[in-house]
């Protein structure tokens, strides 16, 4: 539903707490609009630009690649969002009902991590395109311009940060379909079509590139669908969030695939203007930095949640509230342009390296929640357990699900494949990541094998019926 003005500006009161009923609202389509305006920032093109710099595939395998990634890991994420309308409080909360209030603290801390890391990437693209659109301005000075940005939306909360984001959605599409337009039409770019060469290497790595993409939304996709009434469905959920997710990533990527070519390792988005033209390229690129920084009020509305759930586990009985979530709001802003600070200075390697290790630690994860939500628990859970003292039914540990945590990390390690670190097996395949796929596969397989021979271990209650076991009765 379209909201007033009022209701924009309002500040939002709820925060980590079950959303009432009263409150729900919004429908499917909302979610594509979210979603899409969320991957509409330079940091998509500047991660698509990889297939052909970083990893020199030609055009026709970089677009397979990025095709596949984002269509897989798209899945993953979609299968997160779709618990938000049945659950009702956001996604890293409910990790309580895998992991126990303190196991999941981990998860909790490794997400904000993630977010606050995501947030310094989108402040270096968002001001690399604007120093590209204003040689002469000062980068850091870009860097908190974009930073206040995002203060402003953020500070309002859920329904001003949804907004604007899916404002974004429109403008930036446009944008981006002129660019395609003015790319085909330009004449030059024909000619760097058909530099790069295929490596079974740079093919996974990009597909990899794209699942980690989709799966960095995952602990937080439900954040927004929580809001939605029950009744939405997982369909709808699922549907509205991994077509707009998943459309609007393949578009950029593809586009930063195309710009790659042309300008080999140098910045991105720099180049992009200057295949542009001067006034064409001034339009795209401020739009992509405002777009940048609308999306960060995403990455720190999130991450503030996260802060507000790591805080709330060691303080139990208290419920964060408007002003808790302002000082976080605000901290976390801080955090973010200091990292942003110090690495603008080598942000493309940075980046790389950072996005392998999400991946690493976000694939057990992953695979234990949606194995427990969907195959263990069918979307049971007891959401005031989520609160109490000593974590209800779930506990302060799941000592199951800890023990496929850690397995699913350990097990990666011969199969990782970064700049820092090449396992054995990763280097007898010429640098070849299937890391990921190993991973999940493996946390997937032990978590339904000790709910089917010790449930006790990953707490479902003895007297309840082990839904594996009926499944494979029936």
């Amino acid at each position: 539903m379209a909201e007033t003005r009022a209701q924009l500006f309002a500040m939002e009161k709820e925060t980590i707490a079950p959303i009432p009923v009263g409150q729900r609202h919004g429908r499917p389509r909302e979610l594509v609009a979210i979603w899409f305006g969320m991957n509409m920032t330079p940091l998509t093109v500047v991660t698509g630009a990889t297939a052909t710099t970083l990893l020199g595939l030609p055009l026709g395998w970089s677009v397979l690649a990025i095709l596949i990634g984002h269509g897989v890991g798209g899945i993953g994420m979609a299968l997160h969002a779709a618990q938000g309308p049945r659950m009702g409080v956001p996604q890293m909360l409910q990790a309580r009902g895998q992991f126990g209030s303190y196991g999941a603290a981990i998860i909790v801390l490794i997400a904000t991590v993630m977010f606050i890391g995501y947030f310094s990437s989108n402040l270096v693209v968002a001001s690399d395109s604007l120093t590209a659109v204003l040689p002469g301005a000062s980068g850091n000075l870009m860097l908190i311009l974009c930073t206040l940005f995002s203060l402003v939306v953020s500070v309002f909360g859920y329904t001003l940060v949804r907004a604007v984001t899916a404002w974004s959605s429109y403008v930036v599409g446009a944008l981006v379909l002129i660019s395609f337009i003015a790319l085909a039409v330009g004449g030059d770019i024909t000619q760097y079509l058909g530099k790069g060469e295929f490596s079974l290497t740079g093919f996974f790595a990009m597909v990899a590139i794209g699942v980690v993409w989709q799966l960095t939304y995952a602990p937080y996709v439900s954040d927004y669908s929580r809001y939605m009434p029950r009744d939405t469905g997982t369909r709808g959920a699922f549907w509205g969030s991994y077509t707009g997710c998943v459309l609007s990533s393949i578009l950029l990527m593809v586009l930063g695939a195309v710009v790659g070519l042309a300008v080999d390792n140098a910045d991105t988005m720099a180049g992009l203007g200057g295949l542009l033209g001067p006034v064409l390229a001034a339009i795209v690129l401020f739009g992509f930095a405002l777009a940048a920084s609308a999306g960060n009020s995403v990455n720190v509305y999130c991450s503030c949640l996260c802060l507000l759930t790591l805080i709330e586990t060691f303080r139990r009985g208290w419920r964060p509230m408007m002003r808790a979530r302002l000082i976080a709001t605000l901290a976390l802003h801080v955090v973010g342009l200091t990292i942003a600070f110090a690495a603008a200075t080598s942000f493309a390697s940075s980046y790389f390296n950072f996005l392998s290790i999400l991946l690493y630690l976000l694939i057990p994860w992953s695979a234990v929640n949606l194995v427990d939500y969907y195959l263990i628990r069918r979307a049971d859970y007891a959401i005031d357990d989520f609160f109490a003292p000593d974590g209800g039914r779930y506990g302060r540990w799941n000592p199951g699900a800890m023990i496929v945590f850690v397995v699913g990390v350990l097990v990666q390690v011969p199969f990782m494949s970064t700049t820092i670190f090449v396992g054995p097996v990763a280097a007898a395949m010429d640098g070849l990541d299937i890391a990921w796929l190993v991973g999940f596969a493996v946390s997937a397989g032990l978590y339904i094998l000790l709910a089917r021979v010790w449930p006790r271990l990953v707490r479902i209650a003895p007297s309840a019926p082990d839904p594996l076991l009926e499944a494979g009765q029936g």
